[in-house]
């Protein structure tokens, strides 16, 4: 039962005007990738209202930059257990197998409402069924994929489609700032501000009884990575400074095969998916040695870490700055058919792989952790869902599996609806929404935001210190670093007064500045390499001390509170159940 309580801003908030708008809504979703637009249609299809609010327009989310496709028991022979066991293995011994049934399992009919959806993925001209390719990791052909390599946006389209047609609400061009809380202290809305002019613009609020983050990754936390530069890991920290647990967040993988643009090249850069290899395309140095052979039983197609640790290793063996990747023999009707995007891609750039070999080094790809749910996508704050990449559901363990991304965003999404809208959630009813009494007004935050160019500095800092080769040293200078980016920013308000202007630039720096913190904390505190987690001074993978879980909350005056599960489960989520479980080995990091 949702109190009848003026909403307001909670915990540790961003410096903003306060909301000059607002609108109600039964559940405001946050982000439109794959898993946001899932929830919101199954939502309304329920009968709920809903309001969609995503960072730039409604096709500009993550997903729509998926190449590879998307994984699930399709084909003839294959299982949801075998994909079970792929997954595990990746996982590295911290996948919670109970979330990793679940989706193997609810993922292949998952896919089919997706096709009922209107996503067409690539088929048999003569059969009709569905075409699928592997990639790293899989054992089997278990990759759907649309229009050759451009599955991300083919899924993308339909969903936008389908959510145009039901006449759900969306607000785009929206920067989310905070959760607001009702006086129980369960979820009651979000703040945000719309970049531009019109009805809505500056900062207002989303009055709503469930917020629902699905606001993609962070990997705009390194200078170099394939998301794009939306990505600046507002959903996490948003939760975060709610009060929020985050869990697992030092495991960031890093695609191995991303088109080498330079030493100097920032930003969002090209990727080559993986379904190349999973085609027969091949890893080699400058002489055109097959170094992946012997490394292990699947080469090329061995999981992500494994192949990008192979890259790494023989980069530094011979001084290189990249590796290439070798198609050459696929002709140029395959590339042109299959791989259209990537092709263009890489021509976009002077590179023709039909006639010479593509130059790819490791990028920040993926963020296996993030804020920590149960199987309902529920977080530890009441009230506040999370699924896609910003959530933990203990899928992924250390390293994810190639193409489950979208899958979990899928099937995890579908659980959120189904819990949001059955009959015993505590998710408000119309009546009760229009109890909840306006936005304006409530209290913004008092910390610094940080300038702009501070953006740059963070990125060069984690890519410098915590990228894909770690080492307690190169960990410590970055946190170290990055606190004195904090501790500055926040002397100069203490003392002058003084902080940067609210705005989008700001607001995003000041966001990637508490992700990257956490990030470092975590990969500091886990001594050993694991999945996509590799120290060097810790090569080894140690299971009696490290198979379990660091969990992160913010503490008071922006400290990190750090601390272990006691095994590789999860603890209940405080917003489904008591925690019953200890925590052990607390630190605090200020």
């Amino acid at each position: 039962m949702i109190q009848e309580s003026k909403p307001t801003a909670v915990g540790a908030a961003l410096r903003a005007p306060a909301p000059g708008w607002a609108i109600e809504a039964d559940v405001v979703v946050v982000g439109s990738g794959v898993a946001g637009l899932t929830v919101a249609l199954r939502c309304a299809a329920a009968g709920a209202k809903v309001t969609v609010v995503t960072k730039a327009r409604l096709d500009d989310g993550s997903t729509r930059w998926a190449q590879g496709g998307i994984a699930a028991a399709l084909g003839e022979g294959d299982t949801p257990e075998q994909h079970l066991d792929d997954t595990l293995v990746a996982g590295a011994g911290l996948c919670d197998e109970t979330a990793v049934r679940t989706l193997v399992t609810e993922g292949p009919d998952a896919v089919r409402r997706l096709i009922g959806t209107g996503a067409r993925f690539d088929a048999d001209d003569d059969t009709g069924e569905i075409l699928l390719t592997r990639e790293g990791g899989h054992h089997r052909r278990r990759i759907a994929h649309a229009g050759g390599d451009a599955t991300g946006a083919e899924i993308s389209r339909a969903l936008v489609e389908a959510v145009r047609a039901a006449g759900i609400e969306t607000v785009e061009n929206a920067l989310v700032l905070d959760l607001l809380k009702d006086a129980s202290g369960r979820a009651a809305g979000v703040t945000l501000h719309v970049m531009g002019e019109g009805q809505r613009d500056g900062v207002g609020a989303v009055r709503a009884g469930a917020v629902v983050l699905a606001t993609g990754g962070m990997g705009q936390v390194f200078s170099a990575t394939t998301n794009p530069a939306v990505s600046t890991g507002d959903g996490v920290a948003l939760a975060l400074r709610a009060g929020g647990e985050v869990s697992d967040l030092e495991f960031v993988q890093f695609h191995p095969t991303v088109l080498w643009l330079g030493p100097e090249a920032e930003g969002q850069q090209p990727l080559v998916s993986e379904a190349v290899r999973g085609e027969g395309a091949y890893l080699v140095d400058a002489d055109g040695v097959r170094f992946m052979q012997g490394q292990h039983e699947l080469a090329e197609l061995a999981p992500r870490d494994i192949v990008a640790k192979g890259i790494l290793r023989r980069m530094l063996e011979q001084s290189a700055e990249h590796m290439y990747l070798d198609a050459r023999h696929f002709g140029a009707r395959m590339w042109e058919h299959r791989f259209p995007t990537i092709l263009a891609a890489c021509r976009a750039h002077g590179i023709d792989p039909v006639t010479e070999p593509i130059p790819v080094a490791p990028a920040a790809h993926y963020a296996s952790g993030g804020v920590r749910t149960d199987l309902s996508g529920r977080t530890t704050v009441p009230g506040l869902y999370a699924c896609g990449e910003v959530a933990c559901t203990g899928v992924h363990g250390a390293n994810r599996l190639a193409s489950n991304s979208l899958l979990e965003g899928l099937v995890f999404a579908e659980r959120i609806a189904e819990d949001i809208t059955s009959p015993i959630t505590s998710a408000p009813t119309s009546q009760a929404r229009q109890t909840l009494q306006a936005a304006a007004g409530l209290a913004t935050g008092e910390g610094p935001l940080l300038p702009p160019e501070a953006r740059y500095s963070i990125q060069r800092i984690m890519t410098a210190g915590a990228g894909v080769l770690r080492s307690a040293e190169s960990l410590a200078r970055a946190a170290a670093q990055l606190e004195r980016v904090h501790d500055e920013a926040a002397e100069t308000l203490r003392r002058d007064g003084k902080t940067a202007e609210p705005g989008v630039d700001t607001w995003e720096a000041t966001n990637l500045l508490l992700v990257a913190r956490v990030l470092v904390a975590a990969a500091l505190r886990r001594e050993e390499t694991r999945g996509c987690h590799w120290r060097e001074d810790r090569p080894g993978r140690d299971d009696p001390v490290w198979r379990r879980h660091l969990l992160v909350t913010l503490g008071p005056g922006d400290t990190l509170d750090v601390r272990t599960t006691d095994s590789e489960a999860f603890p209940a989520t405080e917003a489904s159940a008591p925690l019953t479980t200890p925590r052990t080995k607390t630190e605090s990091h200020p």
